[in-house]
Protein backbone atom coordinates (compact mmCIF):
# COMPACT_ATOMS: atom_id res chain seq x y z
CA UNK A 1 0.00 0.00 0.00
CA UNK A 2 1.89 3.06 -1.68
CA UNK A 3 0.23 5.25 0.65
CA UNK A 4 1.25 3.91 3.79
CA UNK A 5 4.48 5.99 5.54
CA UNK A 6 7.64 5.00 4.32
CA UNK A 7 9.73 5.42 7.58
CA UNK A 8 8.69 5.09 11.02
CA UNK A 9 8.82 8.26 13.48
CA UNK A 10 6.48 10.07 11.70
CA UNK A 11 3.33 10.07 13.75
CA UNK A 12 1.66 13.42 11.86
CA UNK A 13 1.54 10.83 8.87
CA UNK A 14 0.32 7.52 10.85
CA UNK A 15 -2.11 9.01 13.41
CA UNK A 16 -4.84 10.85 10.54
CA UNK A 17 -5.32 7.66 9.14
CA UNK A 18 -7.05 6.36 12.39
CA UNK A 19 -8.48 9.84 12.60
CA UNK A 20 -6.24 10.50 15.84
CA UNK A 21 -3.94 13.54 16.30
CA UNK A 22 -0.54 13.53 17.44
CA UNK A 23 0.31 14.89 20.29
CA UNK A 24 3.32 14.55 23.11
CA UNK A 25 1.25 11.75 25.09
CA UNK A 26 2.36 9.40 22.15
CA UNK A 27 4.93 6.82 23.06
CA UNK A 28 6.84 6.67 19.63
CA UNK A 29 7.87 2.52 18.98
CA UNK A 30 8.07 3.14 15.17
CA UNK A 31 11.61 4.87 15.60
CA UNK A 32 14.56 2.55 16.78
CA UNK A 33 16.06 5.41 18.12
CA UNK A 34 18.07 5.03 21.43
CA UNK A 35 15.46 5.67 24.72
CA UNK A 36 18.47 7.62 26.31
CA UNK A 37 18.18 10.53 23.98
CA UNK A 38 21.44 12.03 22.86
CA UNK A 39 24.33 12.45 25.34
CA UNK A 40 23.93 15.30 28.22
CA UNK A 41 26.89 16.88 27.33
CA UNK A 42 25.54 17.90 23.50
CA UNK A 43 23.11 20.25 23.68
CA UNK A 44 26.22 22.37 25.52
CA UNK A 45 28.45 21.73 22.70
CA UNK A 46 25.98 22.64 20.21
CA UNK A 47 25.41 25.62 21.71
CA UNK A 48 28.95 26.48 22.21
CA UNK A 49 29.87 25.72 18.44
CA UNK A 50 27.07 28.03 16.79
CA UNK A 51 29.95 30.44 15.68
CA UNK A 52 31.01 27.82 13.24
CA UNK A 53 27.97 28.47 11.48
CA UNK A 54 30.02 31.26 9.84
CA UNK A 55 32.60 29.34 8.35
CA UNK A 56 32.55 26.27 5.91
CA UNK A 57 33.60 23.04 6.85
CA UNK A 58 36.47 21.50 6.03
CA UNK A 59 35.96 19.83 2.91
CA UNK A 60 37.62 16.37 3.64
CA UNK A 61 36.35 16.42 7.39
CA UNK A 62 39.78 15.17 8.23
CA UNK A 63 38.97 15.85 11.84
CA UNK A 64 35.49 13.48 11.80
CA UNK A 65 37.23 10.72 9.35
CA UNK A 66 40.39 10.65 11.49
CA UNK A 67 38.09 9.78 15.09
CA UNK A 68 36.58 7.54 13.13
CA UNK A 69 38.81 5.92 11.63
CA UNK A 70 40.95 5.58 15.20
CA UNK A 71 37.52 4.00 16.37
CA UNK A 72 37.95 1.39 13.80
CA UNK A 73 41.46 0.49 13.15
CA UNK A 74 41.37 1.71 9.66
CA UNK A 75 43.65 4.45 7.94
CA UNK A 76 41.38 7.99 7.14
CA UNK A 77 41.65 7.24 3.45
CA UNK A 78 38.78 4.40 4.20
CA UNK A 79 36.32 6.15 5.64
CA UNK A 80 33.84 8.87 4.18
CA UNK A 81 31.45 11.30 6.00
CA UNK A 82 28.23 10.96 5.00
CA UNK A 83 25.06 12.60 6.11
CA UNK A 84 23.32 9.98 7.40
CA UNK A 85 22.69 6.54 6.63
CA UNK A 86 20.87 7.54 3.66
CA UNK A 87 23.71 9.29 1.90
CA UNK A 88 25.56 6.61 2.17
CA UNK A 89 23.62 3.80 1.15
CA UNK A 90 23.15 6.33 -2.36
CA UNK A 91 26.78 6.88 -2.67
CA UNK A 92 27.36 2.86 -2.48
CA UNK A 93 24.56 2.81 -5.84
CA UNK A 94 26.18 5.53 -7.02
CA UNK A 95 29.56 4.05 -7.28
CA UNK A 96 28.15 0.37 -8.37
CA UNK A 97 26.71 2.13 -11.30
CA UNK A 98 30.16 4.22 -12.52
CA UNK A 99 31.08 0.43 -12.18
CA UNK A 100 29.29 -0.77 -14.58
CA UNK A 101 26.63 -2.34 -12.53
CA UNK A 102 22.87 -2.19 -14.24
CA UNK A 103 21.68 -5.22 -11.63
CA UNK A 104 21.80 -5.72 -7.73
CA UNK A 105 20.47 -8.23 -5.90
CA UNK A 106 18.56 -7.21 -2.29
CA UNK A 107 17.71 -9.43 0.34
CA UNK A 108 14.35 -9.14 1.72
CA UNK A 109 12.49 -7.54 3.64
CA UNK A 110 14.29 -5.32 4.39
CA UNK A 111 14.81 -1.09 4.35
CA UNK A 112 13.41 0.41 1.36
CA UNK A 113 16.42 2.73 0.66
CA UNK A 114 18.53 0.16 -1.02
CA UNK A 115 15.71 -0.03 -4.16
CA UNK A 116 15.36 3.56 -3.93
CA UNK A 117 18.80 4.33 -4.65
CA UNK A 118 19.62 1.67 -7.03
CA UNK A 119 16.90 2.60 -9.28
CA UNK A 120 18.01 6.34 -8.88
CA UNK A 121 21.13 5.51 -10.55
CA UNK A 122 19.48 3.19 -13.28
CA UNK A 123 20.05 -0.51 -11.38
CA UNK A 124 17.73 -2.95 -11.77
CA UNK A 125 16.30 -5.04 -8.60
CA UNK A 126 16.13 -8.31 -7.75
CA UNK A 127 14.71 -9.51 -4.42
CA UNK A 128 15.88 -12.52 -2.84
CA UNK A 129 13.80 -13.06 0.16
CA UNK A 130 15.13 -14.60 3.59
CA UNK A 131 13.06 -17.89 4.24
CA UNK A 132 11.15 -19.54 7.37
CA UNK A 133 9.59 -18.06 10.63
CA UNK A 134 12.79 -17.01 11.70
CA UNK A 135 13.84 -15.03 7.99
CA UNK A 136 17.19 -17.42 7.43
CA UNK A 137 19.07 -16.40 4.25
CA UNK A 138 19.85 -19.45 1.82
CA UNK A 139 23.94 -18.31 0.72
CA UNK A 140 24.01 -20.11 -1.42
CA UNK A 141 21.14 -18.65 -3.32
CA UNK A 142 22.78 -15.38 -2.08
CA UNK A 143 26.05 -15.80 -3.91
CA UNK A 144 24.61 -17.28 -6.82
CA UNK A 145 22.69 -13.89 -7.24
CA UNK A 146 25.05 -11.23 -6.14
CA UNK A 147 27.60 -12.54 -8.48
CA UNK A 148 24.55 -13.20 -11.81
CA UNK A 149 23.25 -9.70 -11.00
CA UNK A 150 26.95 -8.28 -9.52
CA UNK A 151 26.12 -6.63 -5.84
CA UNK A 152 24.16 -7.60 -2.89
CA UNK A 153 22.88 -5.81 -0.58
CA UNK A 154 22.11 -6.80 2.80
CA UNK A 155 21.29 -5.24 6.07
CA UNK A 156 23.06 -6.55 9.24
CA UNK A 157 21.43 -6.54 11.81
CA UNK A 158 18.58 -6.86 9.41
CA UNK A 159 15.82 -3.93 9.73
CA UNK A 160 12.81 -5.11 10.19
CA UNK A 161 13.93 -8.32 11.55
CA UNK A 162 16.65 -7.95 13.74
CA UNK A 163 18.44 -11.14 12.34
CA UNK A 164 22.10 -11.17 12.23
CA UNK A 165 23.63 -12.66 9.55
CA UNK A 166 26.97 -15.00 10.89
CA UNK A 167 30.46 -13.50 10.01
CA UNK A 168 31.34 -16.95 8.21
CA UNK A 169 28.90 -16.85 6.04
CA UNK A 170 29.96 -13.02 5.03
CA UNK A 171 33.56 -13.98 4.50
CA UNK A 172 32.35 -17.03 1.95
CA UNK A 173 29.73 -14.55 -0.24
CA UNK A 174 32.72 -12.02 -0.18
CA UNK A 175 35.18 -14.69 -1.80
CA UNK A 176 32.15 -15.66 -4.22
CA UNK A 177 32.50 -12.41 -5.02
CA UNK A 178 35.72 -11.17 -6.05
CA UNK A 179 35.60 -14.71 -7.71
CA UNK A 180 33.18 -12.91 -10.32
CA UNK A 181 33.67 -9.36 -9.28
CA UNK A 182 30.91 -8.46 -7.66
CA UNK A 183 30.28 -5.76 -4.72
CA UNK A 184 28.48 -7.02 -1.19
CA UNK A 185 27.25 -3.72 0.15
CA UNK A 186 26.40 -4.02 4.59
CA UNK A 187 24.35 -1.93 5.91
CA UNK A 188 25.50 -1.97 9.79
CA UNK A 189 23.59 1.13 10.87
CA UNK A 190 22.13 -1.26 13.87
CA UNK A 191 25.41 -2.54 14.68
CA UNK A 192 26.52 -0.16 17.25
CA UNK A 193 23.27 -2.45 19.43
CA UNK A 194 24.84 -5.62 18.89
CA UNK A 195 27.21 -7.67 21.69
CA UNK A 196 29.66 -8.82 21.52
CA UNK A 197 30.85 -6.41 18.61
CA UNK A 198 29.94 -7.71 15.62
CA UNK A 199 31.08 -5.13 13.42
CA UNK A 200 32.78 -6.28 10.04
CA UNK A 201 35.38 -3.95 9.77
CA UNK A 202 38.19 -6.14 9.94
CA UNK A 203 36.91 -7.85 6.72
CA UNK A 204 38.03 -4.19 5.22
CA UNK A 205 41.67 -5.94 5.04
CA UNK A 206 41.22 -8.51 3.10
CA UNK A 207 38.49 -8.26 0.60
CA UNK A 208 37.85 -5.06 -1.28
CA UNK A 209 34.74 -5.84 -2.72
CA UNK A 210 32.97 -5.18 0.47
CA UNK A 211 31.30 -1.88 1.39
CA UNK A 212 30.27 -1.36 5.03
CA UNK A 213 27.03 1.16 5.34
CA UNK A 214 26.75 2.86 9.21
CA UNK A 215 25.01 5.26 10.52
CA UNK A 216 25.26 7.16 14.16
CA UNK A 217 21.64 8.39 14.00
CA UNK A 218 20.24 5.52 15.80
CA UNK A 219 23.03 4.78 18.53
CA UNK A 220 23.07 8.75 19.66
CA UNK A 221 19.48 9.58 18.86
CA UNK A 222 19.97 12.30 16.69
CA UNK A 223 18.20 11.89 13.29
CA UNK A 224 17.71 15.72 12.79
CA UNK A 225 21.75 15.87 12.77
CA UNK A 226 22.00 13.43 9.76
CA UNK A 227 25.48 11.71 10.63
CA UNK A 228 26.74 8.54 8.86
CA UNK A 229 29.77 7.07 7.21
CA UNK A 230 31.01 4.83 4.75
CA UNK A 231 33.96 2.56 5.27
CA UNK A 232 35.75 0.54 1.81
CA UNK A 233 38.77 0.27 0.40
CA UNK A 234 41.03 3.09 -0.07
CA UNK A 235 40.44 3.20 -3.94
CA UNK A 236 36.30 2.82 -3.61
CA UNK A 237 36.34 5.74 -1.17
CA UNK A 238 38.29 7.55 -3.41
CA UNK A 239 35.68 6.82 -6.10
CA UNK A 240 32.63 8.08 -3.65
CA UNK A 241 34.66 11.11 -3.01
CA UNK A 242 34.35 12.66 -5.69
CA UNK A 243 30.62 11.10 -6.78
CA UNK A 244 29.66 12.67 -3.38
CA UNK A 245 28.28 16.55 -3.20
CA UNK A 246 30.43 19.04 -1.71
CA UNK A 247 30.03 20.13 2.52
CA UNK A 248 27.31 17.50 2.15
CA UNK A 249 27.46 17.30 6.26
CA UNK A 250 27.12 20.56 8.32
CA UNK A 251 29.77 22.03 10.33
CA UNK A 252 28.01 21.60 13.46
CA UNK A 253 27.53 17.61 12.95
CA UNK A 254 30.76 16.83 11.88
CA UNK A 255 32.40 18.63 14.73
CA UNK A 256 30.55 15.82 16.67
CA UNK A 257 31.87 12.80 15.62
CA UNK A 258 34.79 12.81 17.92
CA UNK A 259 33.36 13.71 21.10
CA UNK A 260 30.64 10.98 20.46
CA UNK A 261 32.81 8.41 19.96
CA UNK A 262 34.60 9.28 22.78
CA UNK A 263 31.86 8.96 25.16
CA UNK A 264 32.62 5.19 26.15
CA UNK A 265 30.00 5.88 29.15
CA UNK A 266 26.95 6.93 26.92
CA UNK A 267 27.68 3.15 24.89
CA UNK A 268 28.13 1.25 27.90
CA UNK A 269 24.92 2.75 29.58
CA UNK A 270 23.09 1.85 26.55
CA UNK A 271 24.30 -1.79 25.98
CA UNK A 272 23.40 -2.01 29.72
CA UNK A 273 19.81 -1.04 29.21
CA UNK A 274 19.53 -3.26 26.11
CA UNK A 275 20.56 -6.08 27.67
CA UNK A 276 17.94 -5.72 30.20
CA UNK A 277 14.89 -4.67 28.09
CA UNK A 278 15.26 -6.70 24.95
CA UNK A 279 14.88 -10.36 26.40
CA UNK A 280 12.17 -8.52 29.15
CA UNK A 281 10.14 -7.18 26.13
CA UNK A 282 10.73 -10.26 24.41
CA UNK A 283 9.79 -12.58 26.98
CA UNK A 284 6.50 -10.49 27.79
CA UNK A 285 5.45 -10.69 23.99
CA UNK A 286 5.51 -14.16 23.55
CA UNK A 287 3.71 -14.83 26.68
CA UNK A 288 0.91 -12.85 25.11
CA UNK A 289 1.10 -15.54 22.16
CA UNK A 290 2.90 -13.91 19.68
CA UNK A 291 5.50 -14.81 17.58
CA UNK A 292 8.51 -12.62 17.86
CA UNK A 293 11.47 -12.81 15.73
CA UNK A 294 14.50 -13.42 17.77
CA UNK A 295 16.80 -9.81 17.64
CA UNK A 296 20.43 -8.55 17.54
CA UNK A 297 18.94 -4.96 17.80
CA UNK A 298 16.77 -2.67 19.52
CA UNK A 299 13.99 -3.46 18.24
CA UNK A 300 11.74 -6.48 17.75
CA UNK A 301 9.29 -8.10 15.12
CA UNK A 302 6.33 -9.81 15.93
CA UNK A 303 2.90 -11.49 14.79
CA UNK A 304 -0.21 -13.65 16.15
CA UNK A 305 0.20 -16.76 14.25
CA UNK A 306 -2.86 -17.89 15.70
CA UNK A 307 -5.19 -15.41 14.03
CA UNK A 308 -2.96 -15.25 11.01
CA UNK A 309 -5.01 -14.94 7.48
CA UNK A 310 -4.10 -14.02 4.15
CA UNK A 311 -4.97 -10.31 3.96
CA UNK A 312 -2.47 -9.98 6.81
CA UNK A 313 -4.33 -11.78 10.22
CA UNK A 314 -5.19 -9.24 13.13
CA UNK A 315 -1.92 -6.96 12.98
CA UNK A 316 -3.59 -4.32 11.07
CA UNK A 317 -6.37 -3.90 13.77
CA UNK A 318 -3.55 -4.37 16.49
CA UNK A 319 -1.18 -1.34 14.82
CA UNK A 320 -4.95 0.80 15.65
CA UNK A 321 -5.77 -0.21 18.74
CA UNK A 322 -2.09 0.81 20.00
CA UNK A 323 -2.36 3.98 18.36
CA UNK A 324 -5.60 4.55 20.05
CA UNK A 325 -3.99 3.60 23.37
CA UNK A 326 -1.23 6.35 22.58
CA UNK A 327 1.47 4.06 21.37
CA UNK A 328 2.56 4.37 17.98
CA UNK A 329 4.27 1.07 16.44
CA UNK A 330 6.21 0.56 12.96
CA UNK A 331 3.59 -1.42 10.09
CA UNK A 332 4.78 -3.20 7.65
CA UNK A 333 2.76 -2.40 4.69
CA UNK A 334 5.85 -1.07 2.41
CA UNK A 335 8.35 -4.05 3.61
CA UNK A 336 8.38 -6.52 0.43
CA UNK A 337 7.54 -9.83 1.88
CA UNK A 338 5.56 -9.15 5.00
CA UNK A 339 3.05 -6.93 3.83
CA UNK A 340 1.08 -5.84 6.64
CA UNK A 341 1.28 -8.80 8.70
CA UNK A 342 3.64 -8.34 11.10
CA UNK A 343 4.51 -5.24 13.57
CA UNK A 344 8.41 -3.82 14.47
CA UNK A 345 8.20 -2.35 18.06
CA UNK A 346 11.36 -0.41 19.11
CA UNK A 347 12.63 -1.60 22.59
CA UNK A 348 12.06 1.68 24.88
CA UNK A 349 12.71 2.23 29.03
CA UNK A 350 10.89 -0.19 31.30
CA UNK A 351 7.89 2.00 31.87
CA UNK A 352 7.14 2.54 28.03
CA UNK A 353 7.93 -1.18 27.17
CA UNK A 354 5.49 -1.99 29.86
CA UNK A 355 2.91 -0.01 28.57
CA UNK A 356 2.89 -1.51 25.12
CA UNK A 357 3.03 -4.92 26.49
CA UNK A 358 -0.60 -3.98 28.62
CA UNK A 359 -2.18 -2.40 25.52
CA UNK A 360 -1.13 -5.74 23.60
CA UNK A 361 -2.31 -7.76 26.57
CA UNK A 362 -5.77 -5.81 26.19
CA UNK A 363 -6.55 -5.93 22.78
CA UNK A 364 -5.84 -9.91 22.64
CA UNK A 365 -7.82 -10.40 26.15
CA UNK A 366 -10.45 -12.14 25.10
Amino acid sequence: MSDWPSHGGRPEQLLPRFGLAGGSEIIDFSANLNPLGPPPWLAQRLAASVTELATYPDPDYREAREAIACNEGLPAEQVRLTNGGAEAIFLAAALLARQGVTQATIVQPTFGEYGRACRHYGIAVEPLALTGERFMLDEARAAEAMCDTGALFLCRPNNPTGTLIERERIERLLVAGQRHGATLVVDEAFVDFVTPDERLTPLLARFDNLLLLRSMTKLYAIPGLRLGHLLGSAAAVGHIGELQPPWSVNALAAGLVAPLLADRDYLARTRAWLDAERPWLQGELEALGLNVVPSHANFLLFRNARLRDDRGGPMPALLEHLARCGILARHTHNFIGLEGAWLRVAVRSRPENQALVEAIARWSAP
